[in-house]
């Protein structure tokens, strides 16, 4: 899914502001904010710097108390980075375990979505969907913070309707 980000701002608000505003939405709407716990399964750290800017001030996902813990244990969305090597294979499944319910996996970047320059090769299990369930695929090499956020966004989607049944109406 692509995310068209305006060059200069434009009279209509920018796709930053609104995703901003649907996370704050969203967190308000299932009364707690969300807690993510980045797990790399062997990425070339692209993606891993974008979730990191996603997290820094420019975009600032922390003031909604999106925030990385340091235990999957505490964690309600998984952010996974890369093709899912077979060092890694068992501490996915492990971390995926350790996650309470209910939870959120987030394929972040094109290695776990799909394999990348890596598919079919011997020493990887992409897509990360043959070794655990994803609900949330955000494309790209690596992908923008504007899209990760995006799927943050989705995820959160998906958690109120995990919790309360349904999913709030957009308000502009």
């Amino acid at each position: 899914m692509s995310i068209k980000v305006p060059a200069n701002g434009g009279s209509n608000s920018s796709e930053r502001e609104r995703l901003e505003r649907r996370i704050a939405q969203l967190c308000r709407y299932i009364g707690k904010s969300p807690w993510v716990f980045h797990v790399n399964t062997g990425s070339c750290n692209g993606c891993d710097i974008e979730i990191i800017a996603a997290l820094t001030p420019r975009y600032d996902a922390e003031r909604f108390g999106v925030k990385l813990v340091g235990s999957p244990r505490h964690a309600d969305i998984l952010l996974v980075t890369g093709p899912v090597t077979n060092q890694s294979l068992e501490r996915v499944k492990l971390v995926y375990e350790q996650t309470p319910e209910p939870k959120i996996v987030i394929a972040v970047g094109s290695c776990p979505t799909g394999g990348s320059v890596f598919y079919e090769s011997p020493f990887t299990n992409a897509p990360l969907s043959n070794v655990i369930p994803v609900d949330v695929y955000v494309p790209g090499c690596p992908p923008r913070p504007e899209a990760i956020l995006h799927g943050v966004v989705l995820a959160l989607e998906k958690l109120a309707k995990m919790l309360k049944g349904e999913v709030p109406g957009v308000k502009e």
